[in-house]
């Protein structure tokens, strides 16, 4: 068994929650191997360490597996300051600290695994493992067939579009309709705004498969170990390669390059290194440009050009005008 951190083990172990841990460390109550630690971060082997609290010893607790049939009004918390009832509650007589392989809303019934094995309760809830979860939901209204193939392909919500999903008409009339949901990914109430955007609103939603584990032949409220091979089950499908599952995203489209020529270049032998020796016949020579007989018209760079006509003299009138002379016959 690898190194873990103190805490850790001893939340494992019934201690309480991690931080109560902690402090139950900096306060000198935990020893390793006969040495008092108070300064995290302390890494231990539970199966090399010897471990005591208070001069009891921490024995490494067995990881436990249940499925429970979750009835609405219990909710998937560690605690409630308001004391409601939670669905470890409902575990009676299971003394290992278990939890809740992600989380259902209190409206929400059906499946739910509860377990303390964290690394598989991690792979099981994180979508990019696209661990599949079946749902029936009863909703208000008839769905039309435009509406189920958007609800198909994916539907936008606040923090982006859902992936596909596989829905199935179980049930349908003119106020109401029973339809099958499987998905791979478990955002906050997904299913129940996926349904309201498209204007049918969930009367009722039920979990009733994860994988292949189904909660048939188990009663609303009550819970069972799994046995060996669904354990086994559910670490494969856990431990299966995430590229093995159908992507929810779709890759982006790179452009094409051209591919690198690995022969050798024309006009060389080869293996040879040196360049192809060009033929001097073969060479252009650049034909020599004609003077242009036009002549350039010479500017000063002080003189302006001008953008208008200059517009012409007039001349003076009234007193200033000279006098015209008018010619005599005898002259």
């Amino acid at each position: 068994m690898a190194t873990q951190r103190i805490q850790k083990v001893l939340a494992g172990a019934g201690f309480g929650a991690r931080r109560a841990c902690e402090g139950l460390v900096v306060d000198g109550h935990v020893s390793v191997n006969g040495k008092i630690v108070r300064t995290l971060p302390v890494m231990v082997d539970p199966a090399k360490d010897h471990i005591t609290v208070k001069g009891r010893p921490v024995h490494g607790e067995k990881t436990v597996y249940y499925l429970l049939n979750k009835p609405r009004r219990v909710y998937c918390t560690h605690s409630d300051p308001d004391g409601r009832k939670r669905a470890v509650d409902l575990l009676v007589g299971v003394r290992e600290r278990v939890f809740p392989v992600g989380r259902l809303d209190a409206d929400t019934t059906g499946l739910l695994i509860m377990t303390n094995d964290g690394a598989l309760a991690q792979k099981l809830t994180h979508p990019r493992f696209g661990i599949p979860k079946t749902y029936r939901a009863e909703v208000d209204g008839s769905p039309s067939t435009a509406v189920l193939e958007k609800l198909r392909t994916g539907t936008w919500l606040a923090e982006g579009k859902t992936g596909p999903a596989r829905i199935t008409v179980i049930h349908k009339q003119r106020e109401k309709a029973v339809l099958e949901i499987t998905l791979r990914e478990g955002r906050n109430r997904e299913i129940r705004r996926m349904l309201a955007r498209a204007g049918h609103k969930v009367r009722r939603l039920t979990r009733i498969r994860v994988g292949k584990l189904s909660i048939r032949k188990l009663p609303l409220g009550g819970f069972r170990p799994l046995t060996r091979s669904e354990v086994a089950y559910l670490k494969a499908l856990a431990d299966r390669a995430p590229d093995d599952k159908p992507s929810t995203h779709r890759p982006r489209s790179r452009p094409t390059r051209r591919p690198r020529a690995t022969g050798p270049r024309p006009g060389t032998a080869t293996g040879s290194s040196k360049r192809p020796s060009a033929d001097k016949s073969s060479i252009k020579k650049p034909i020599a440009k004609k003077p242009s007989t036009r002549k350039k018209q010479v500017t000063n760079a002080k003189s302006k050009p001008r953008d208008r006509a200059v517009p012409a003299k007039k001349k003076p009138t009234g007193k200033n005008a000279p006098r015209r002379r008018v010619l005599l016959p005898d002259e």
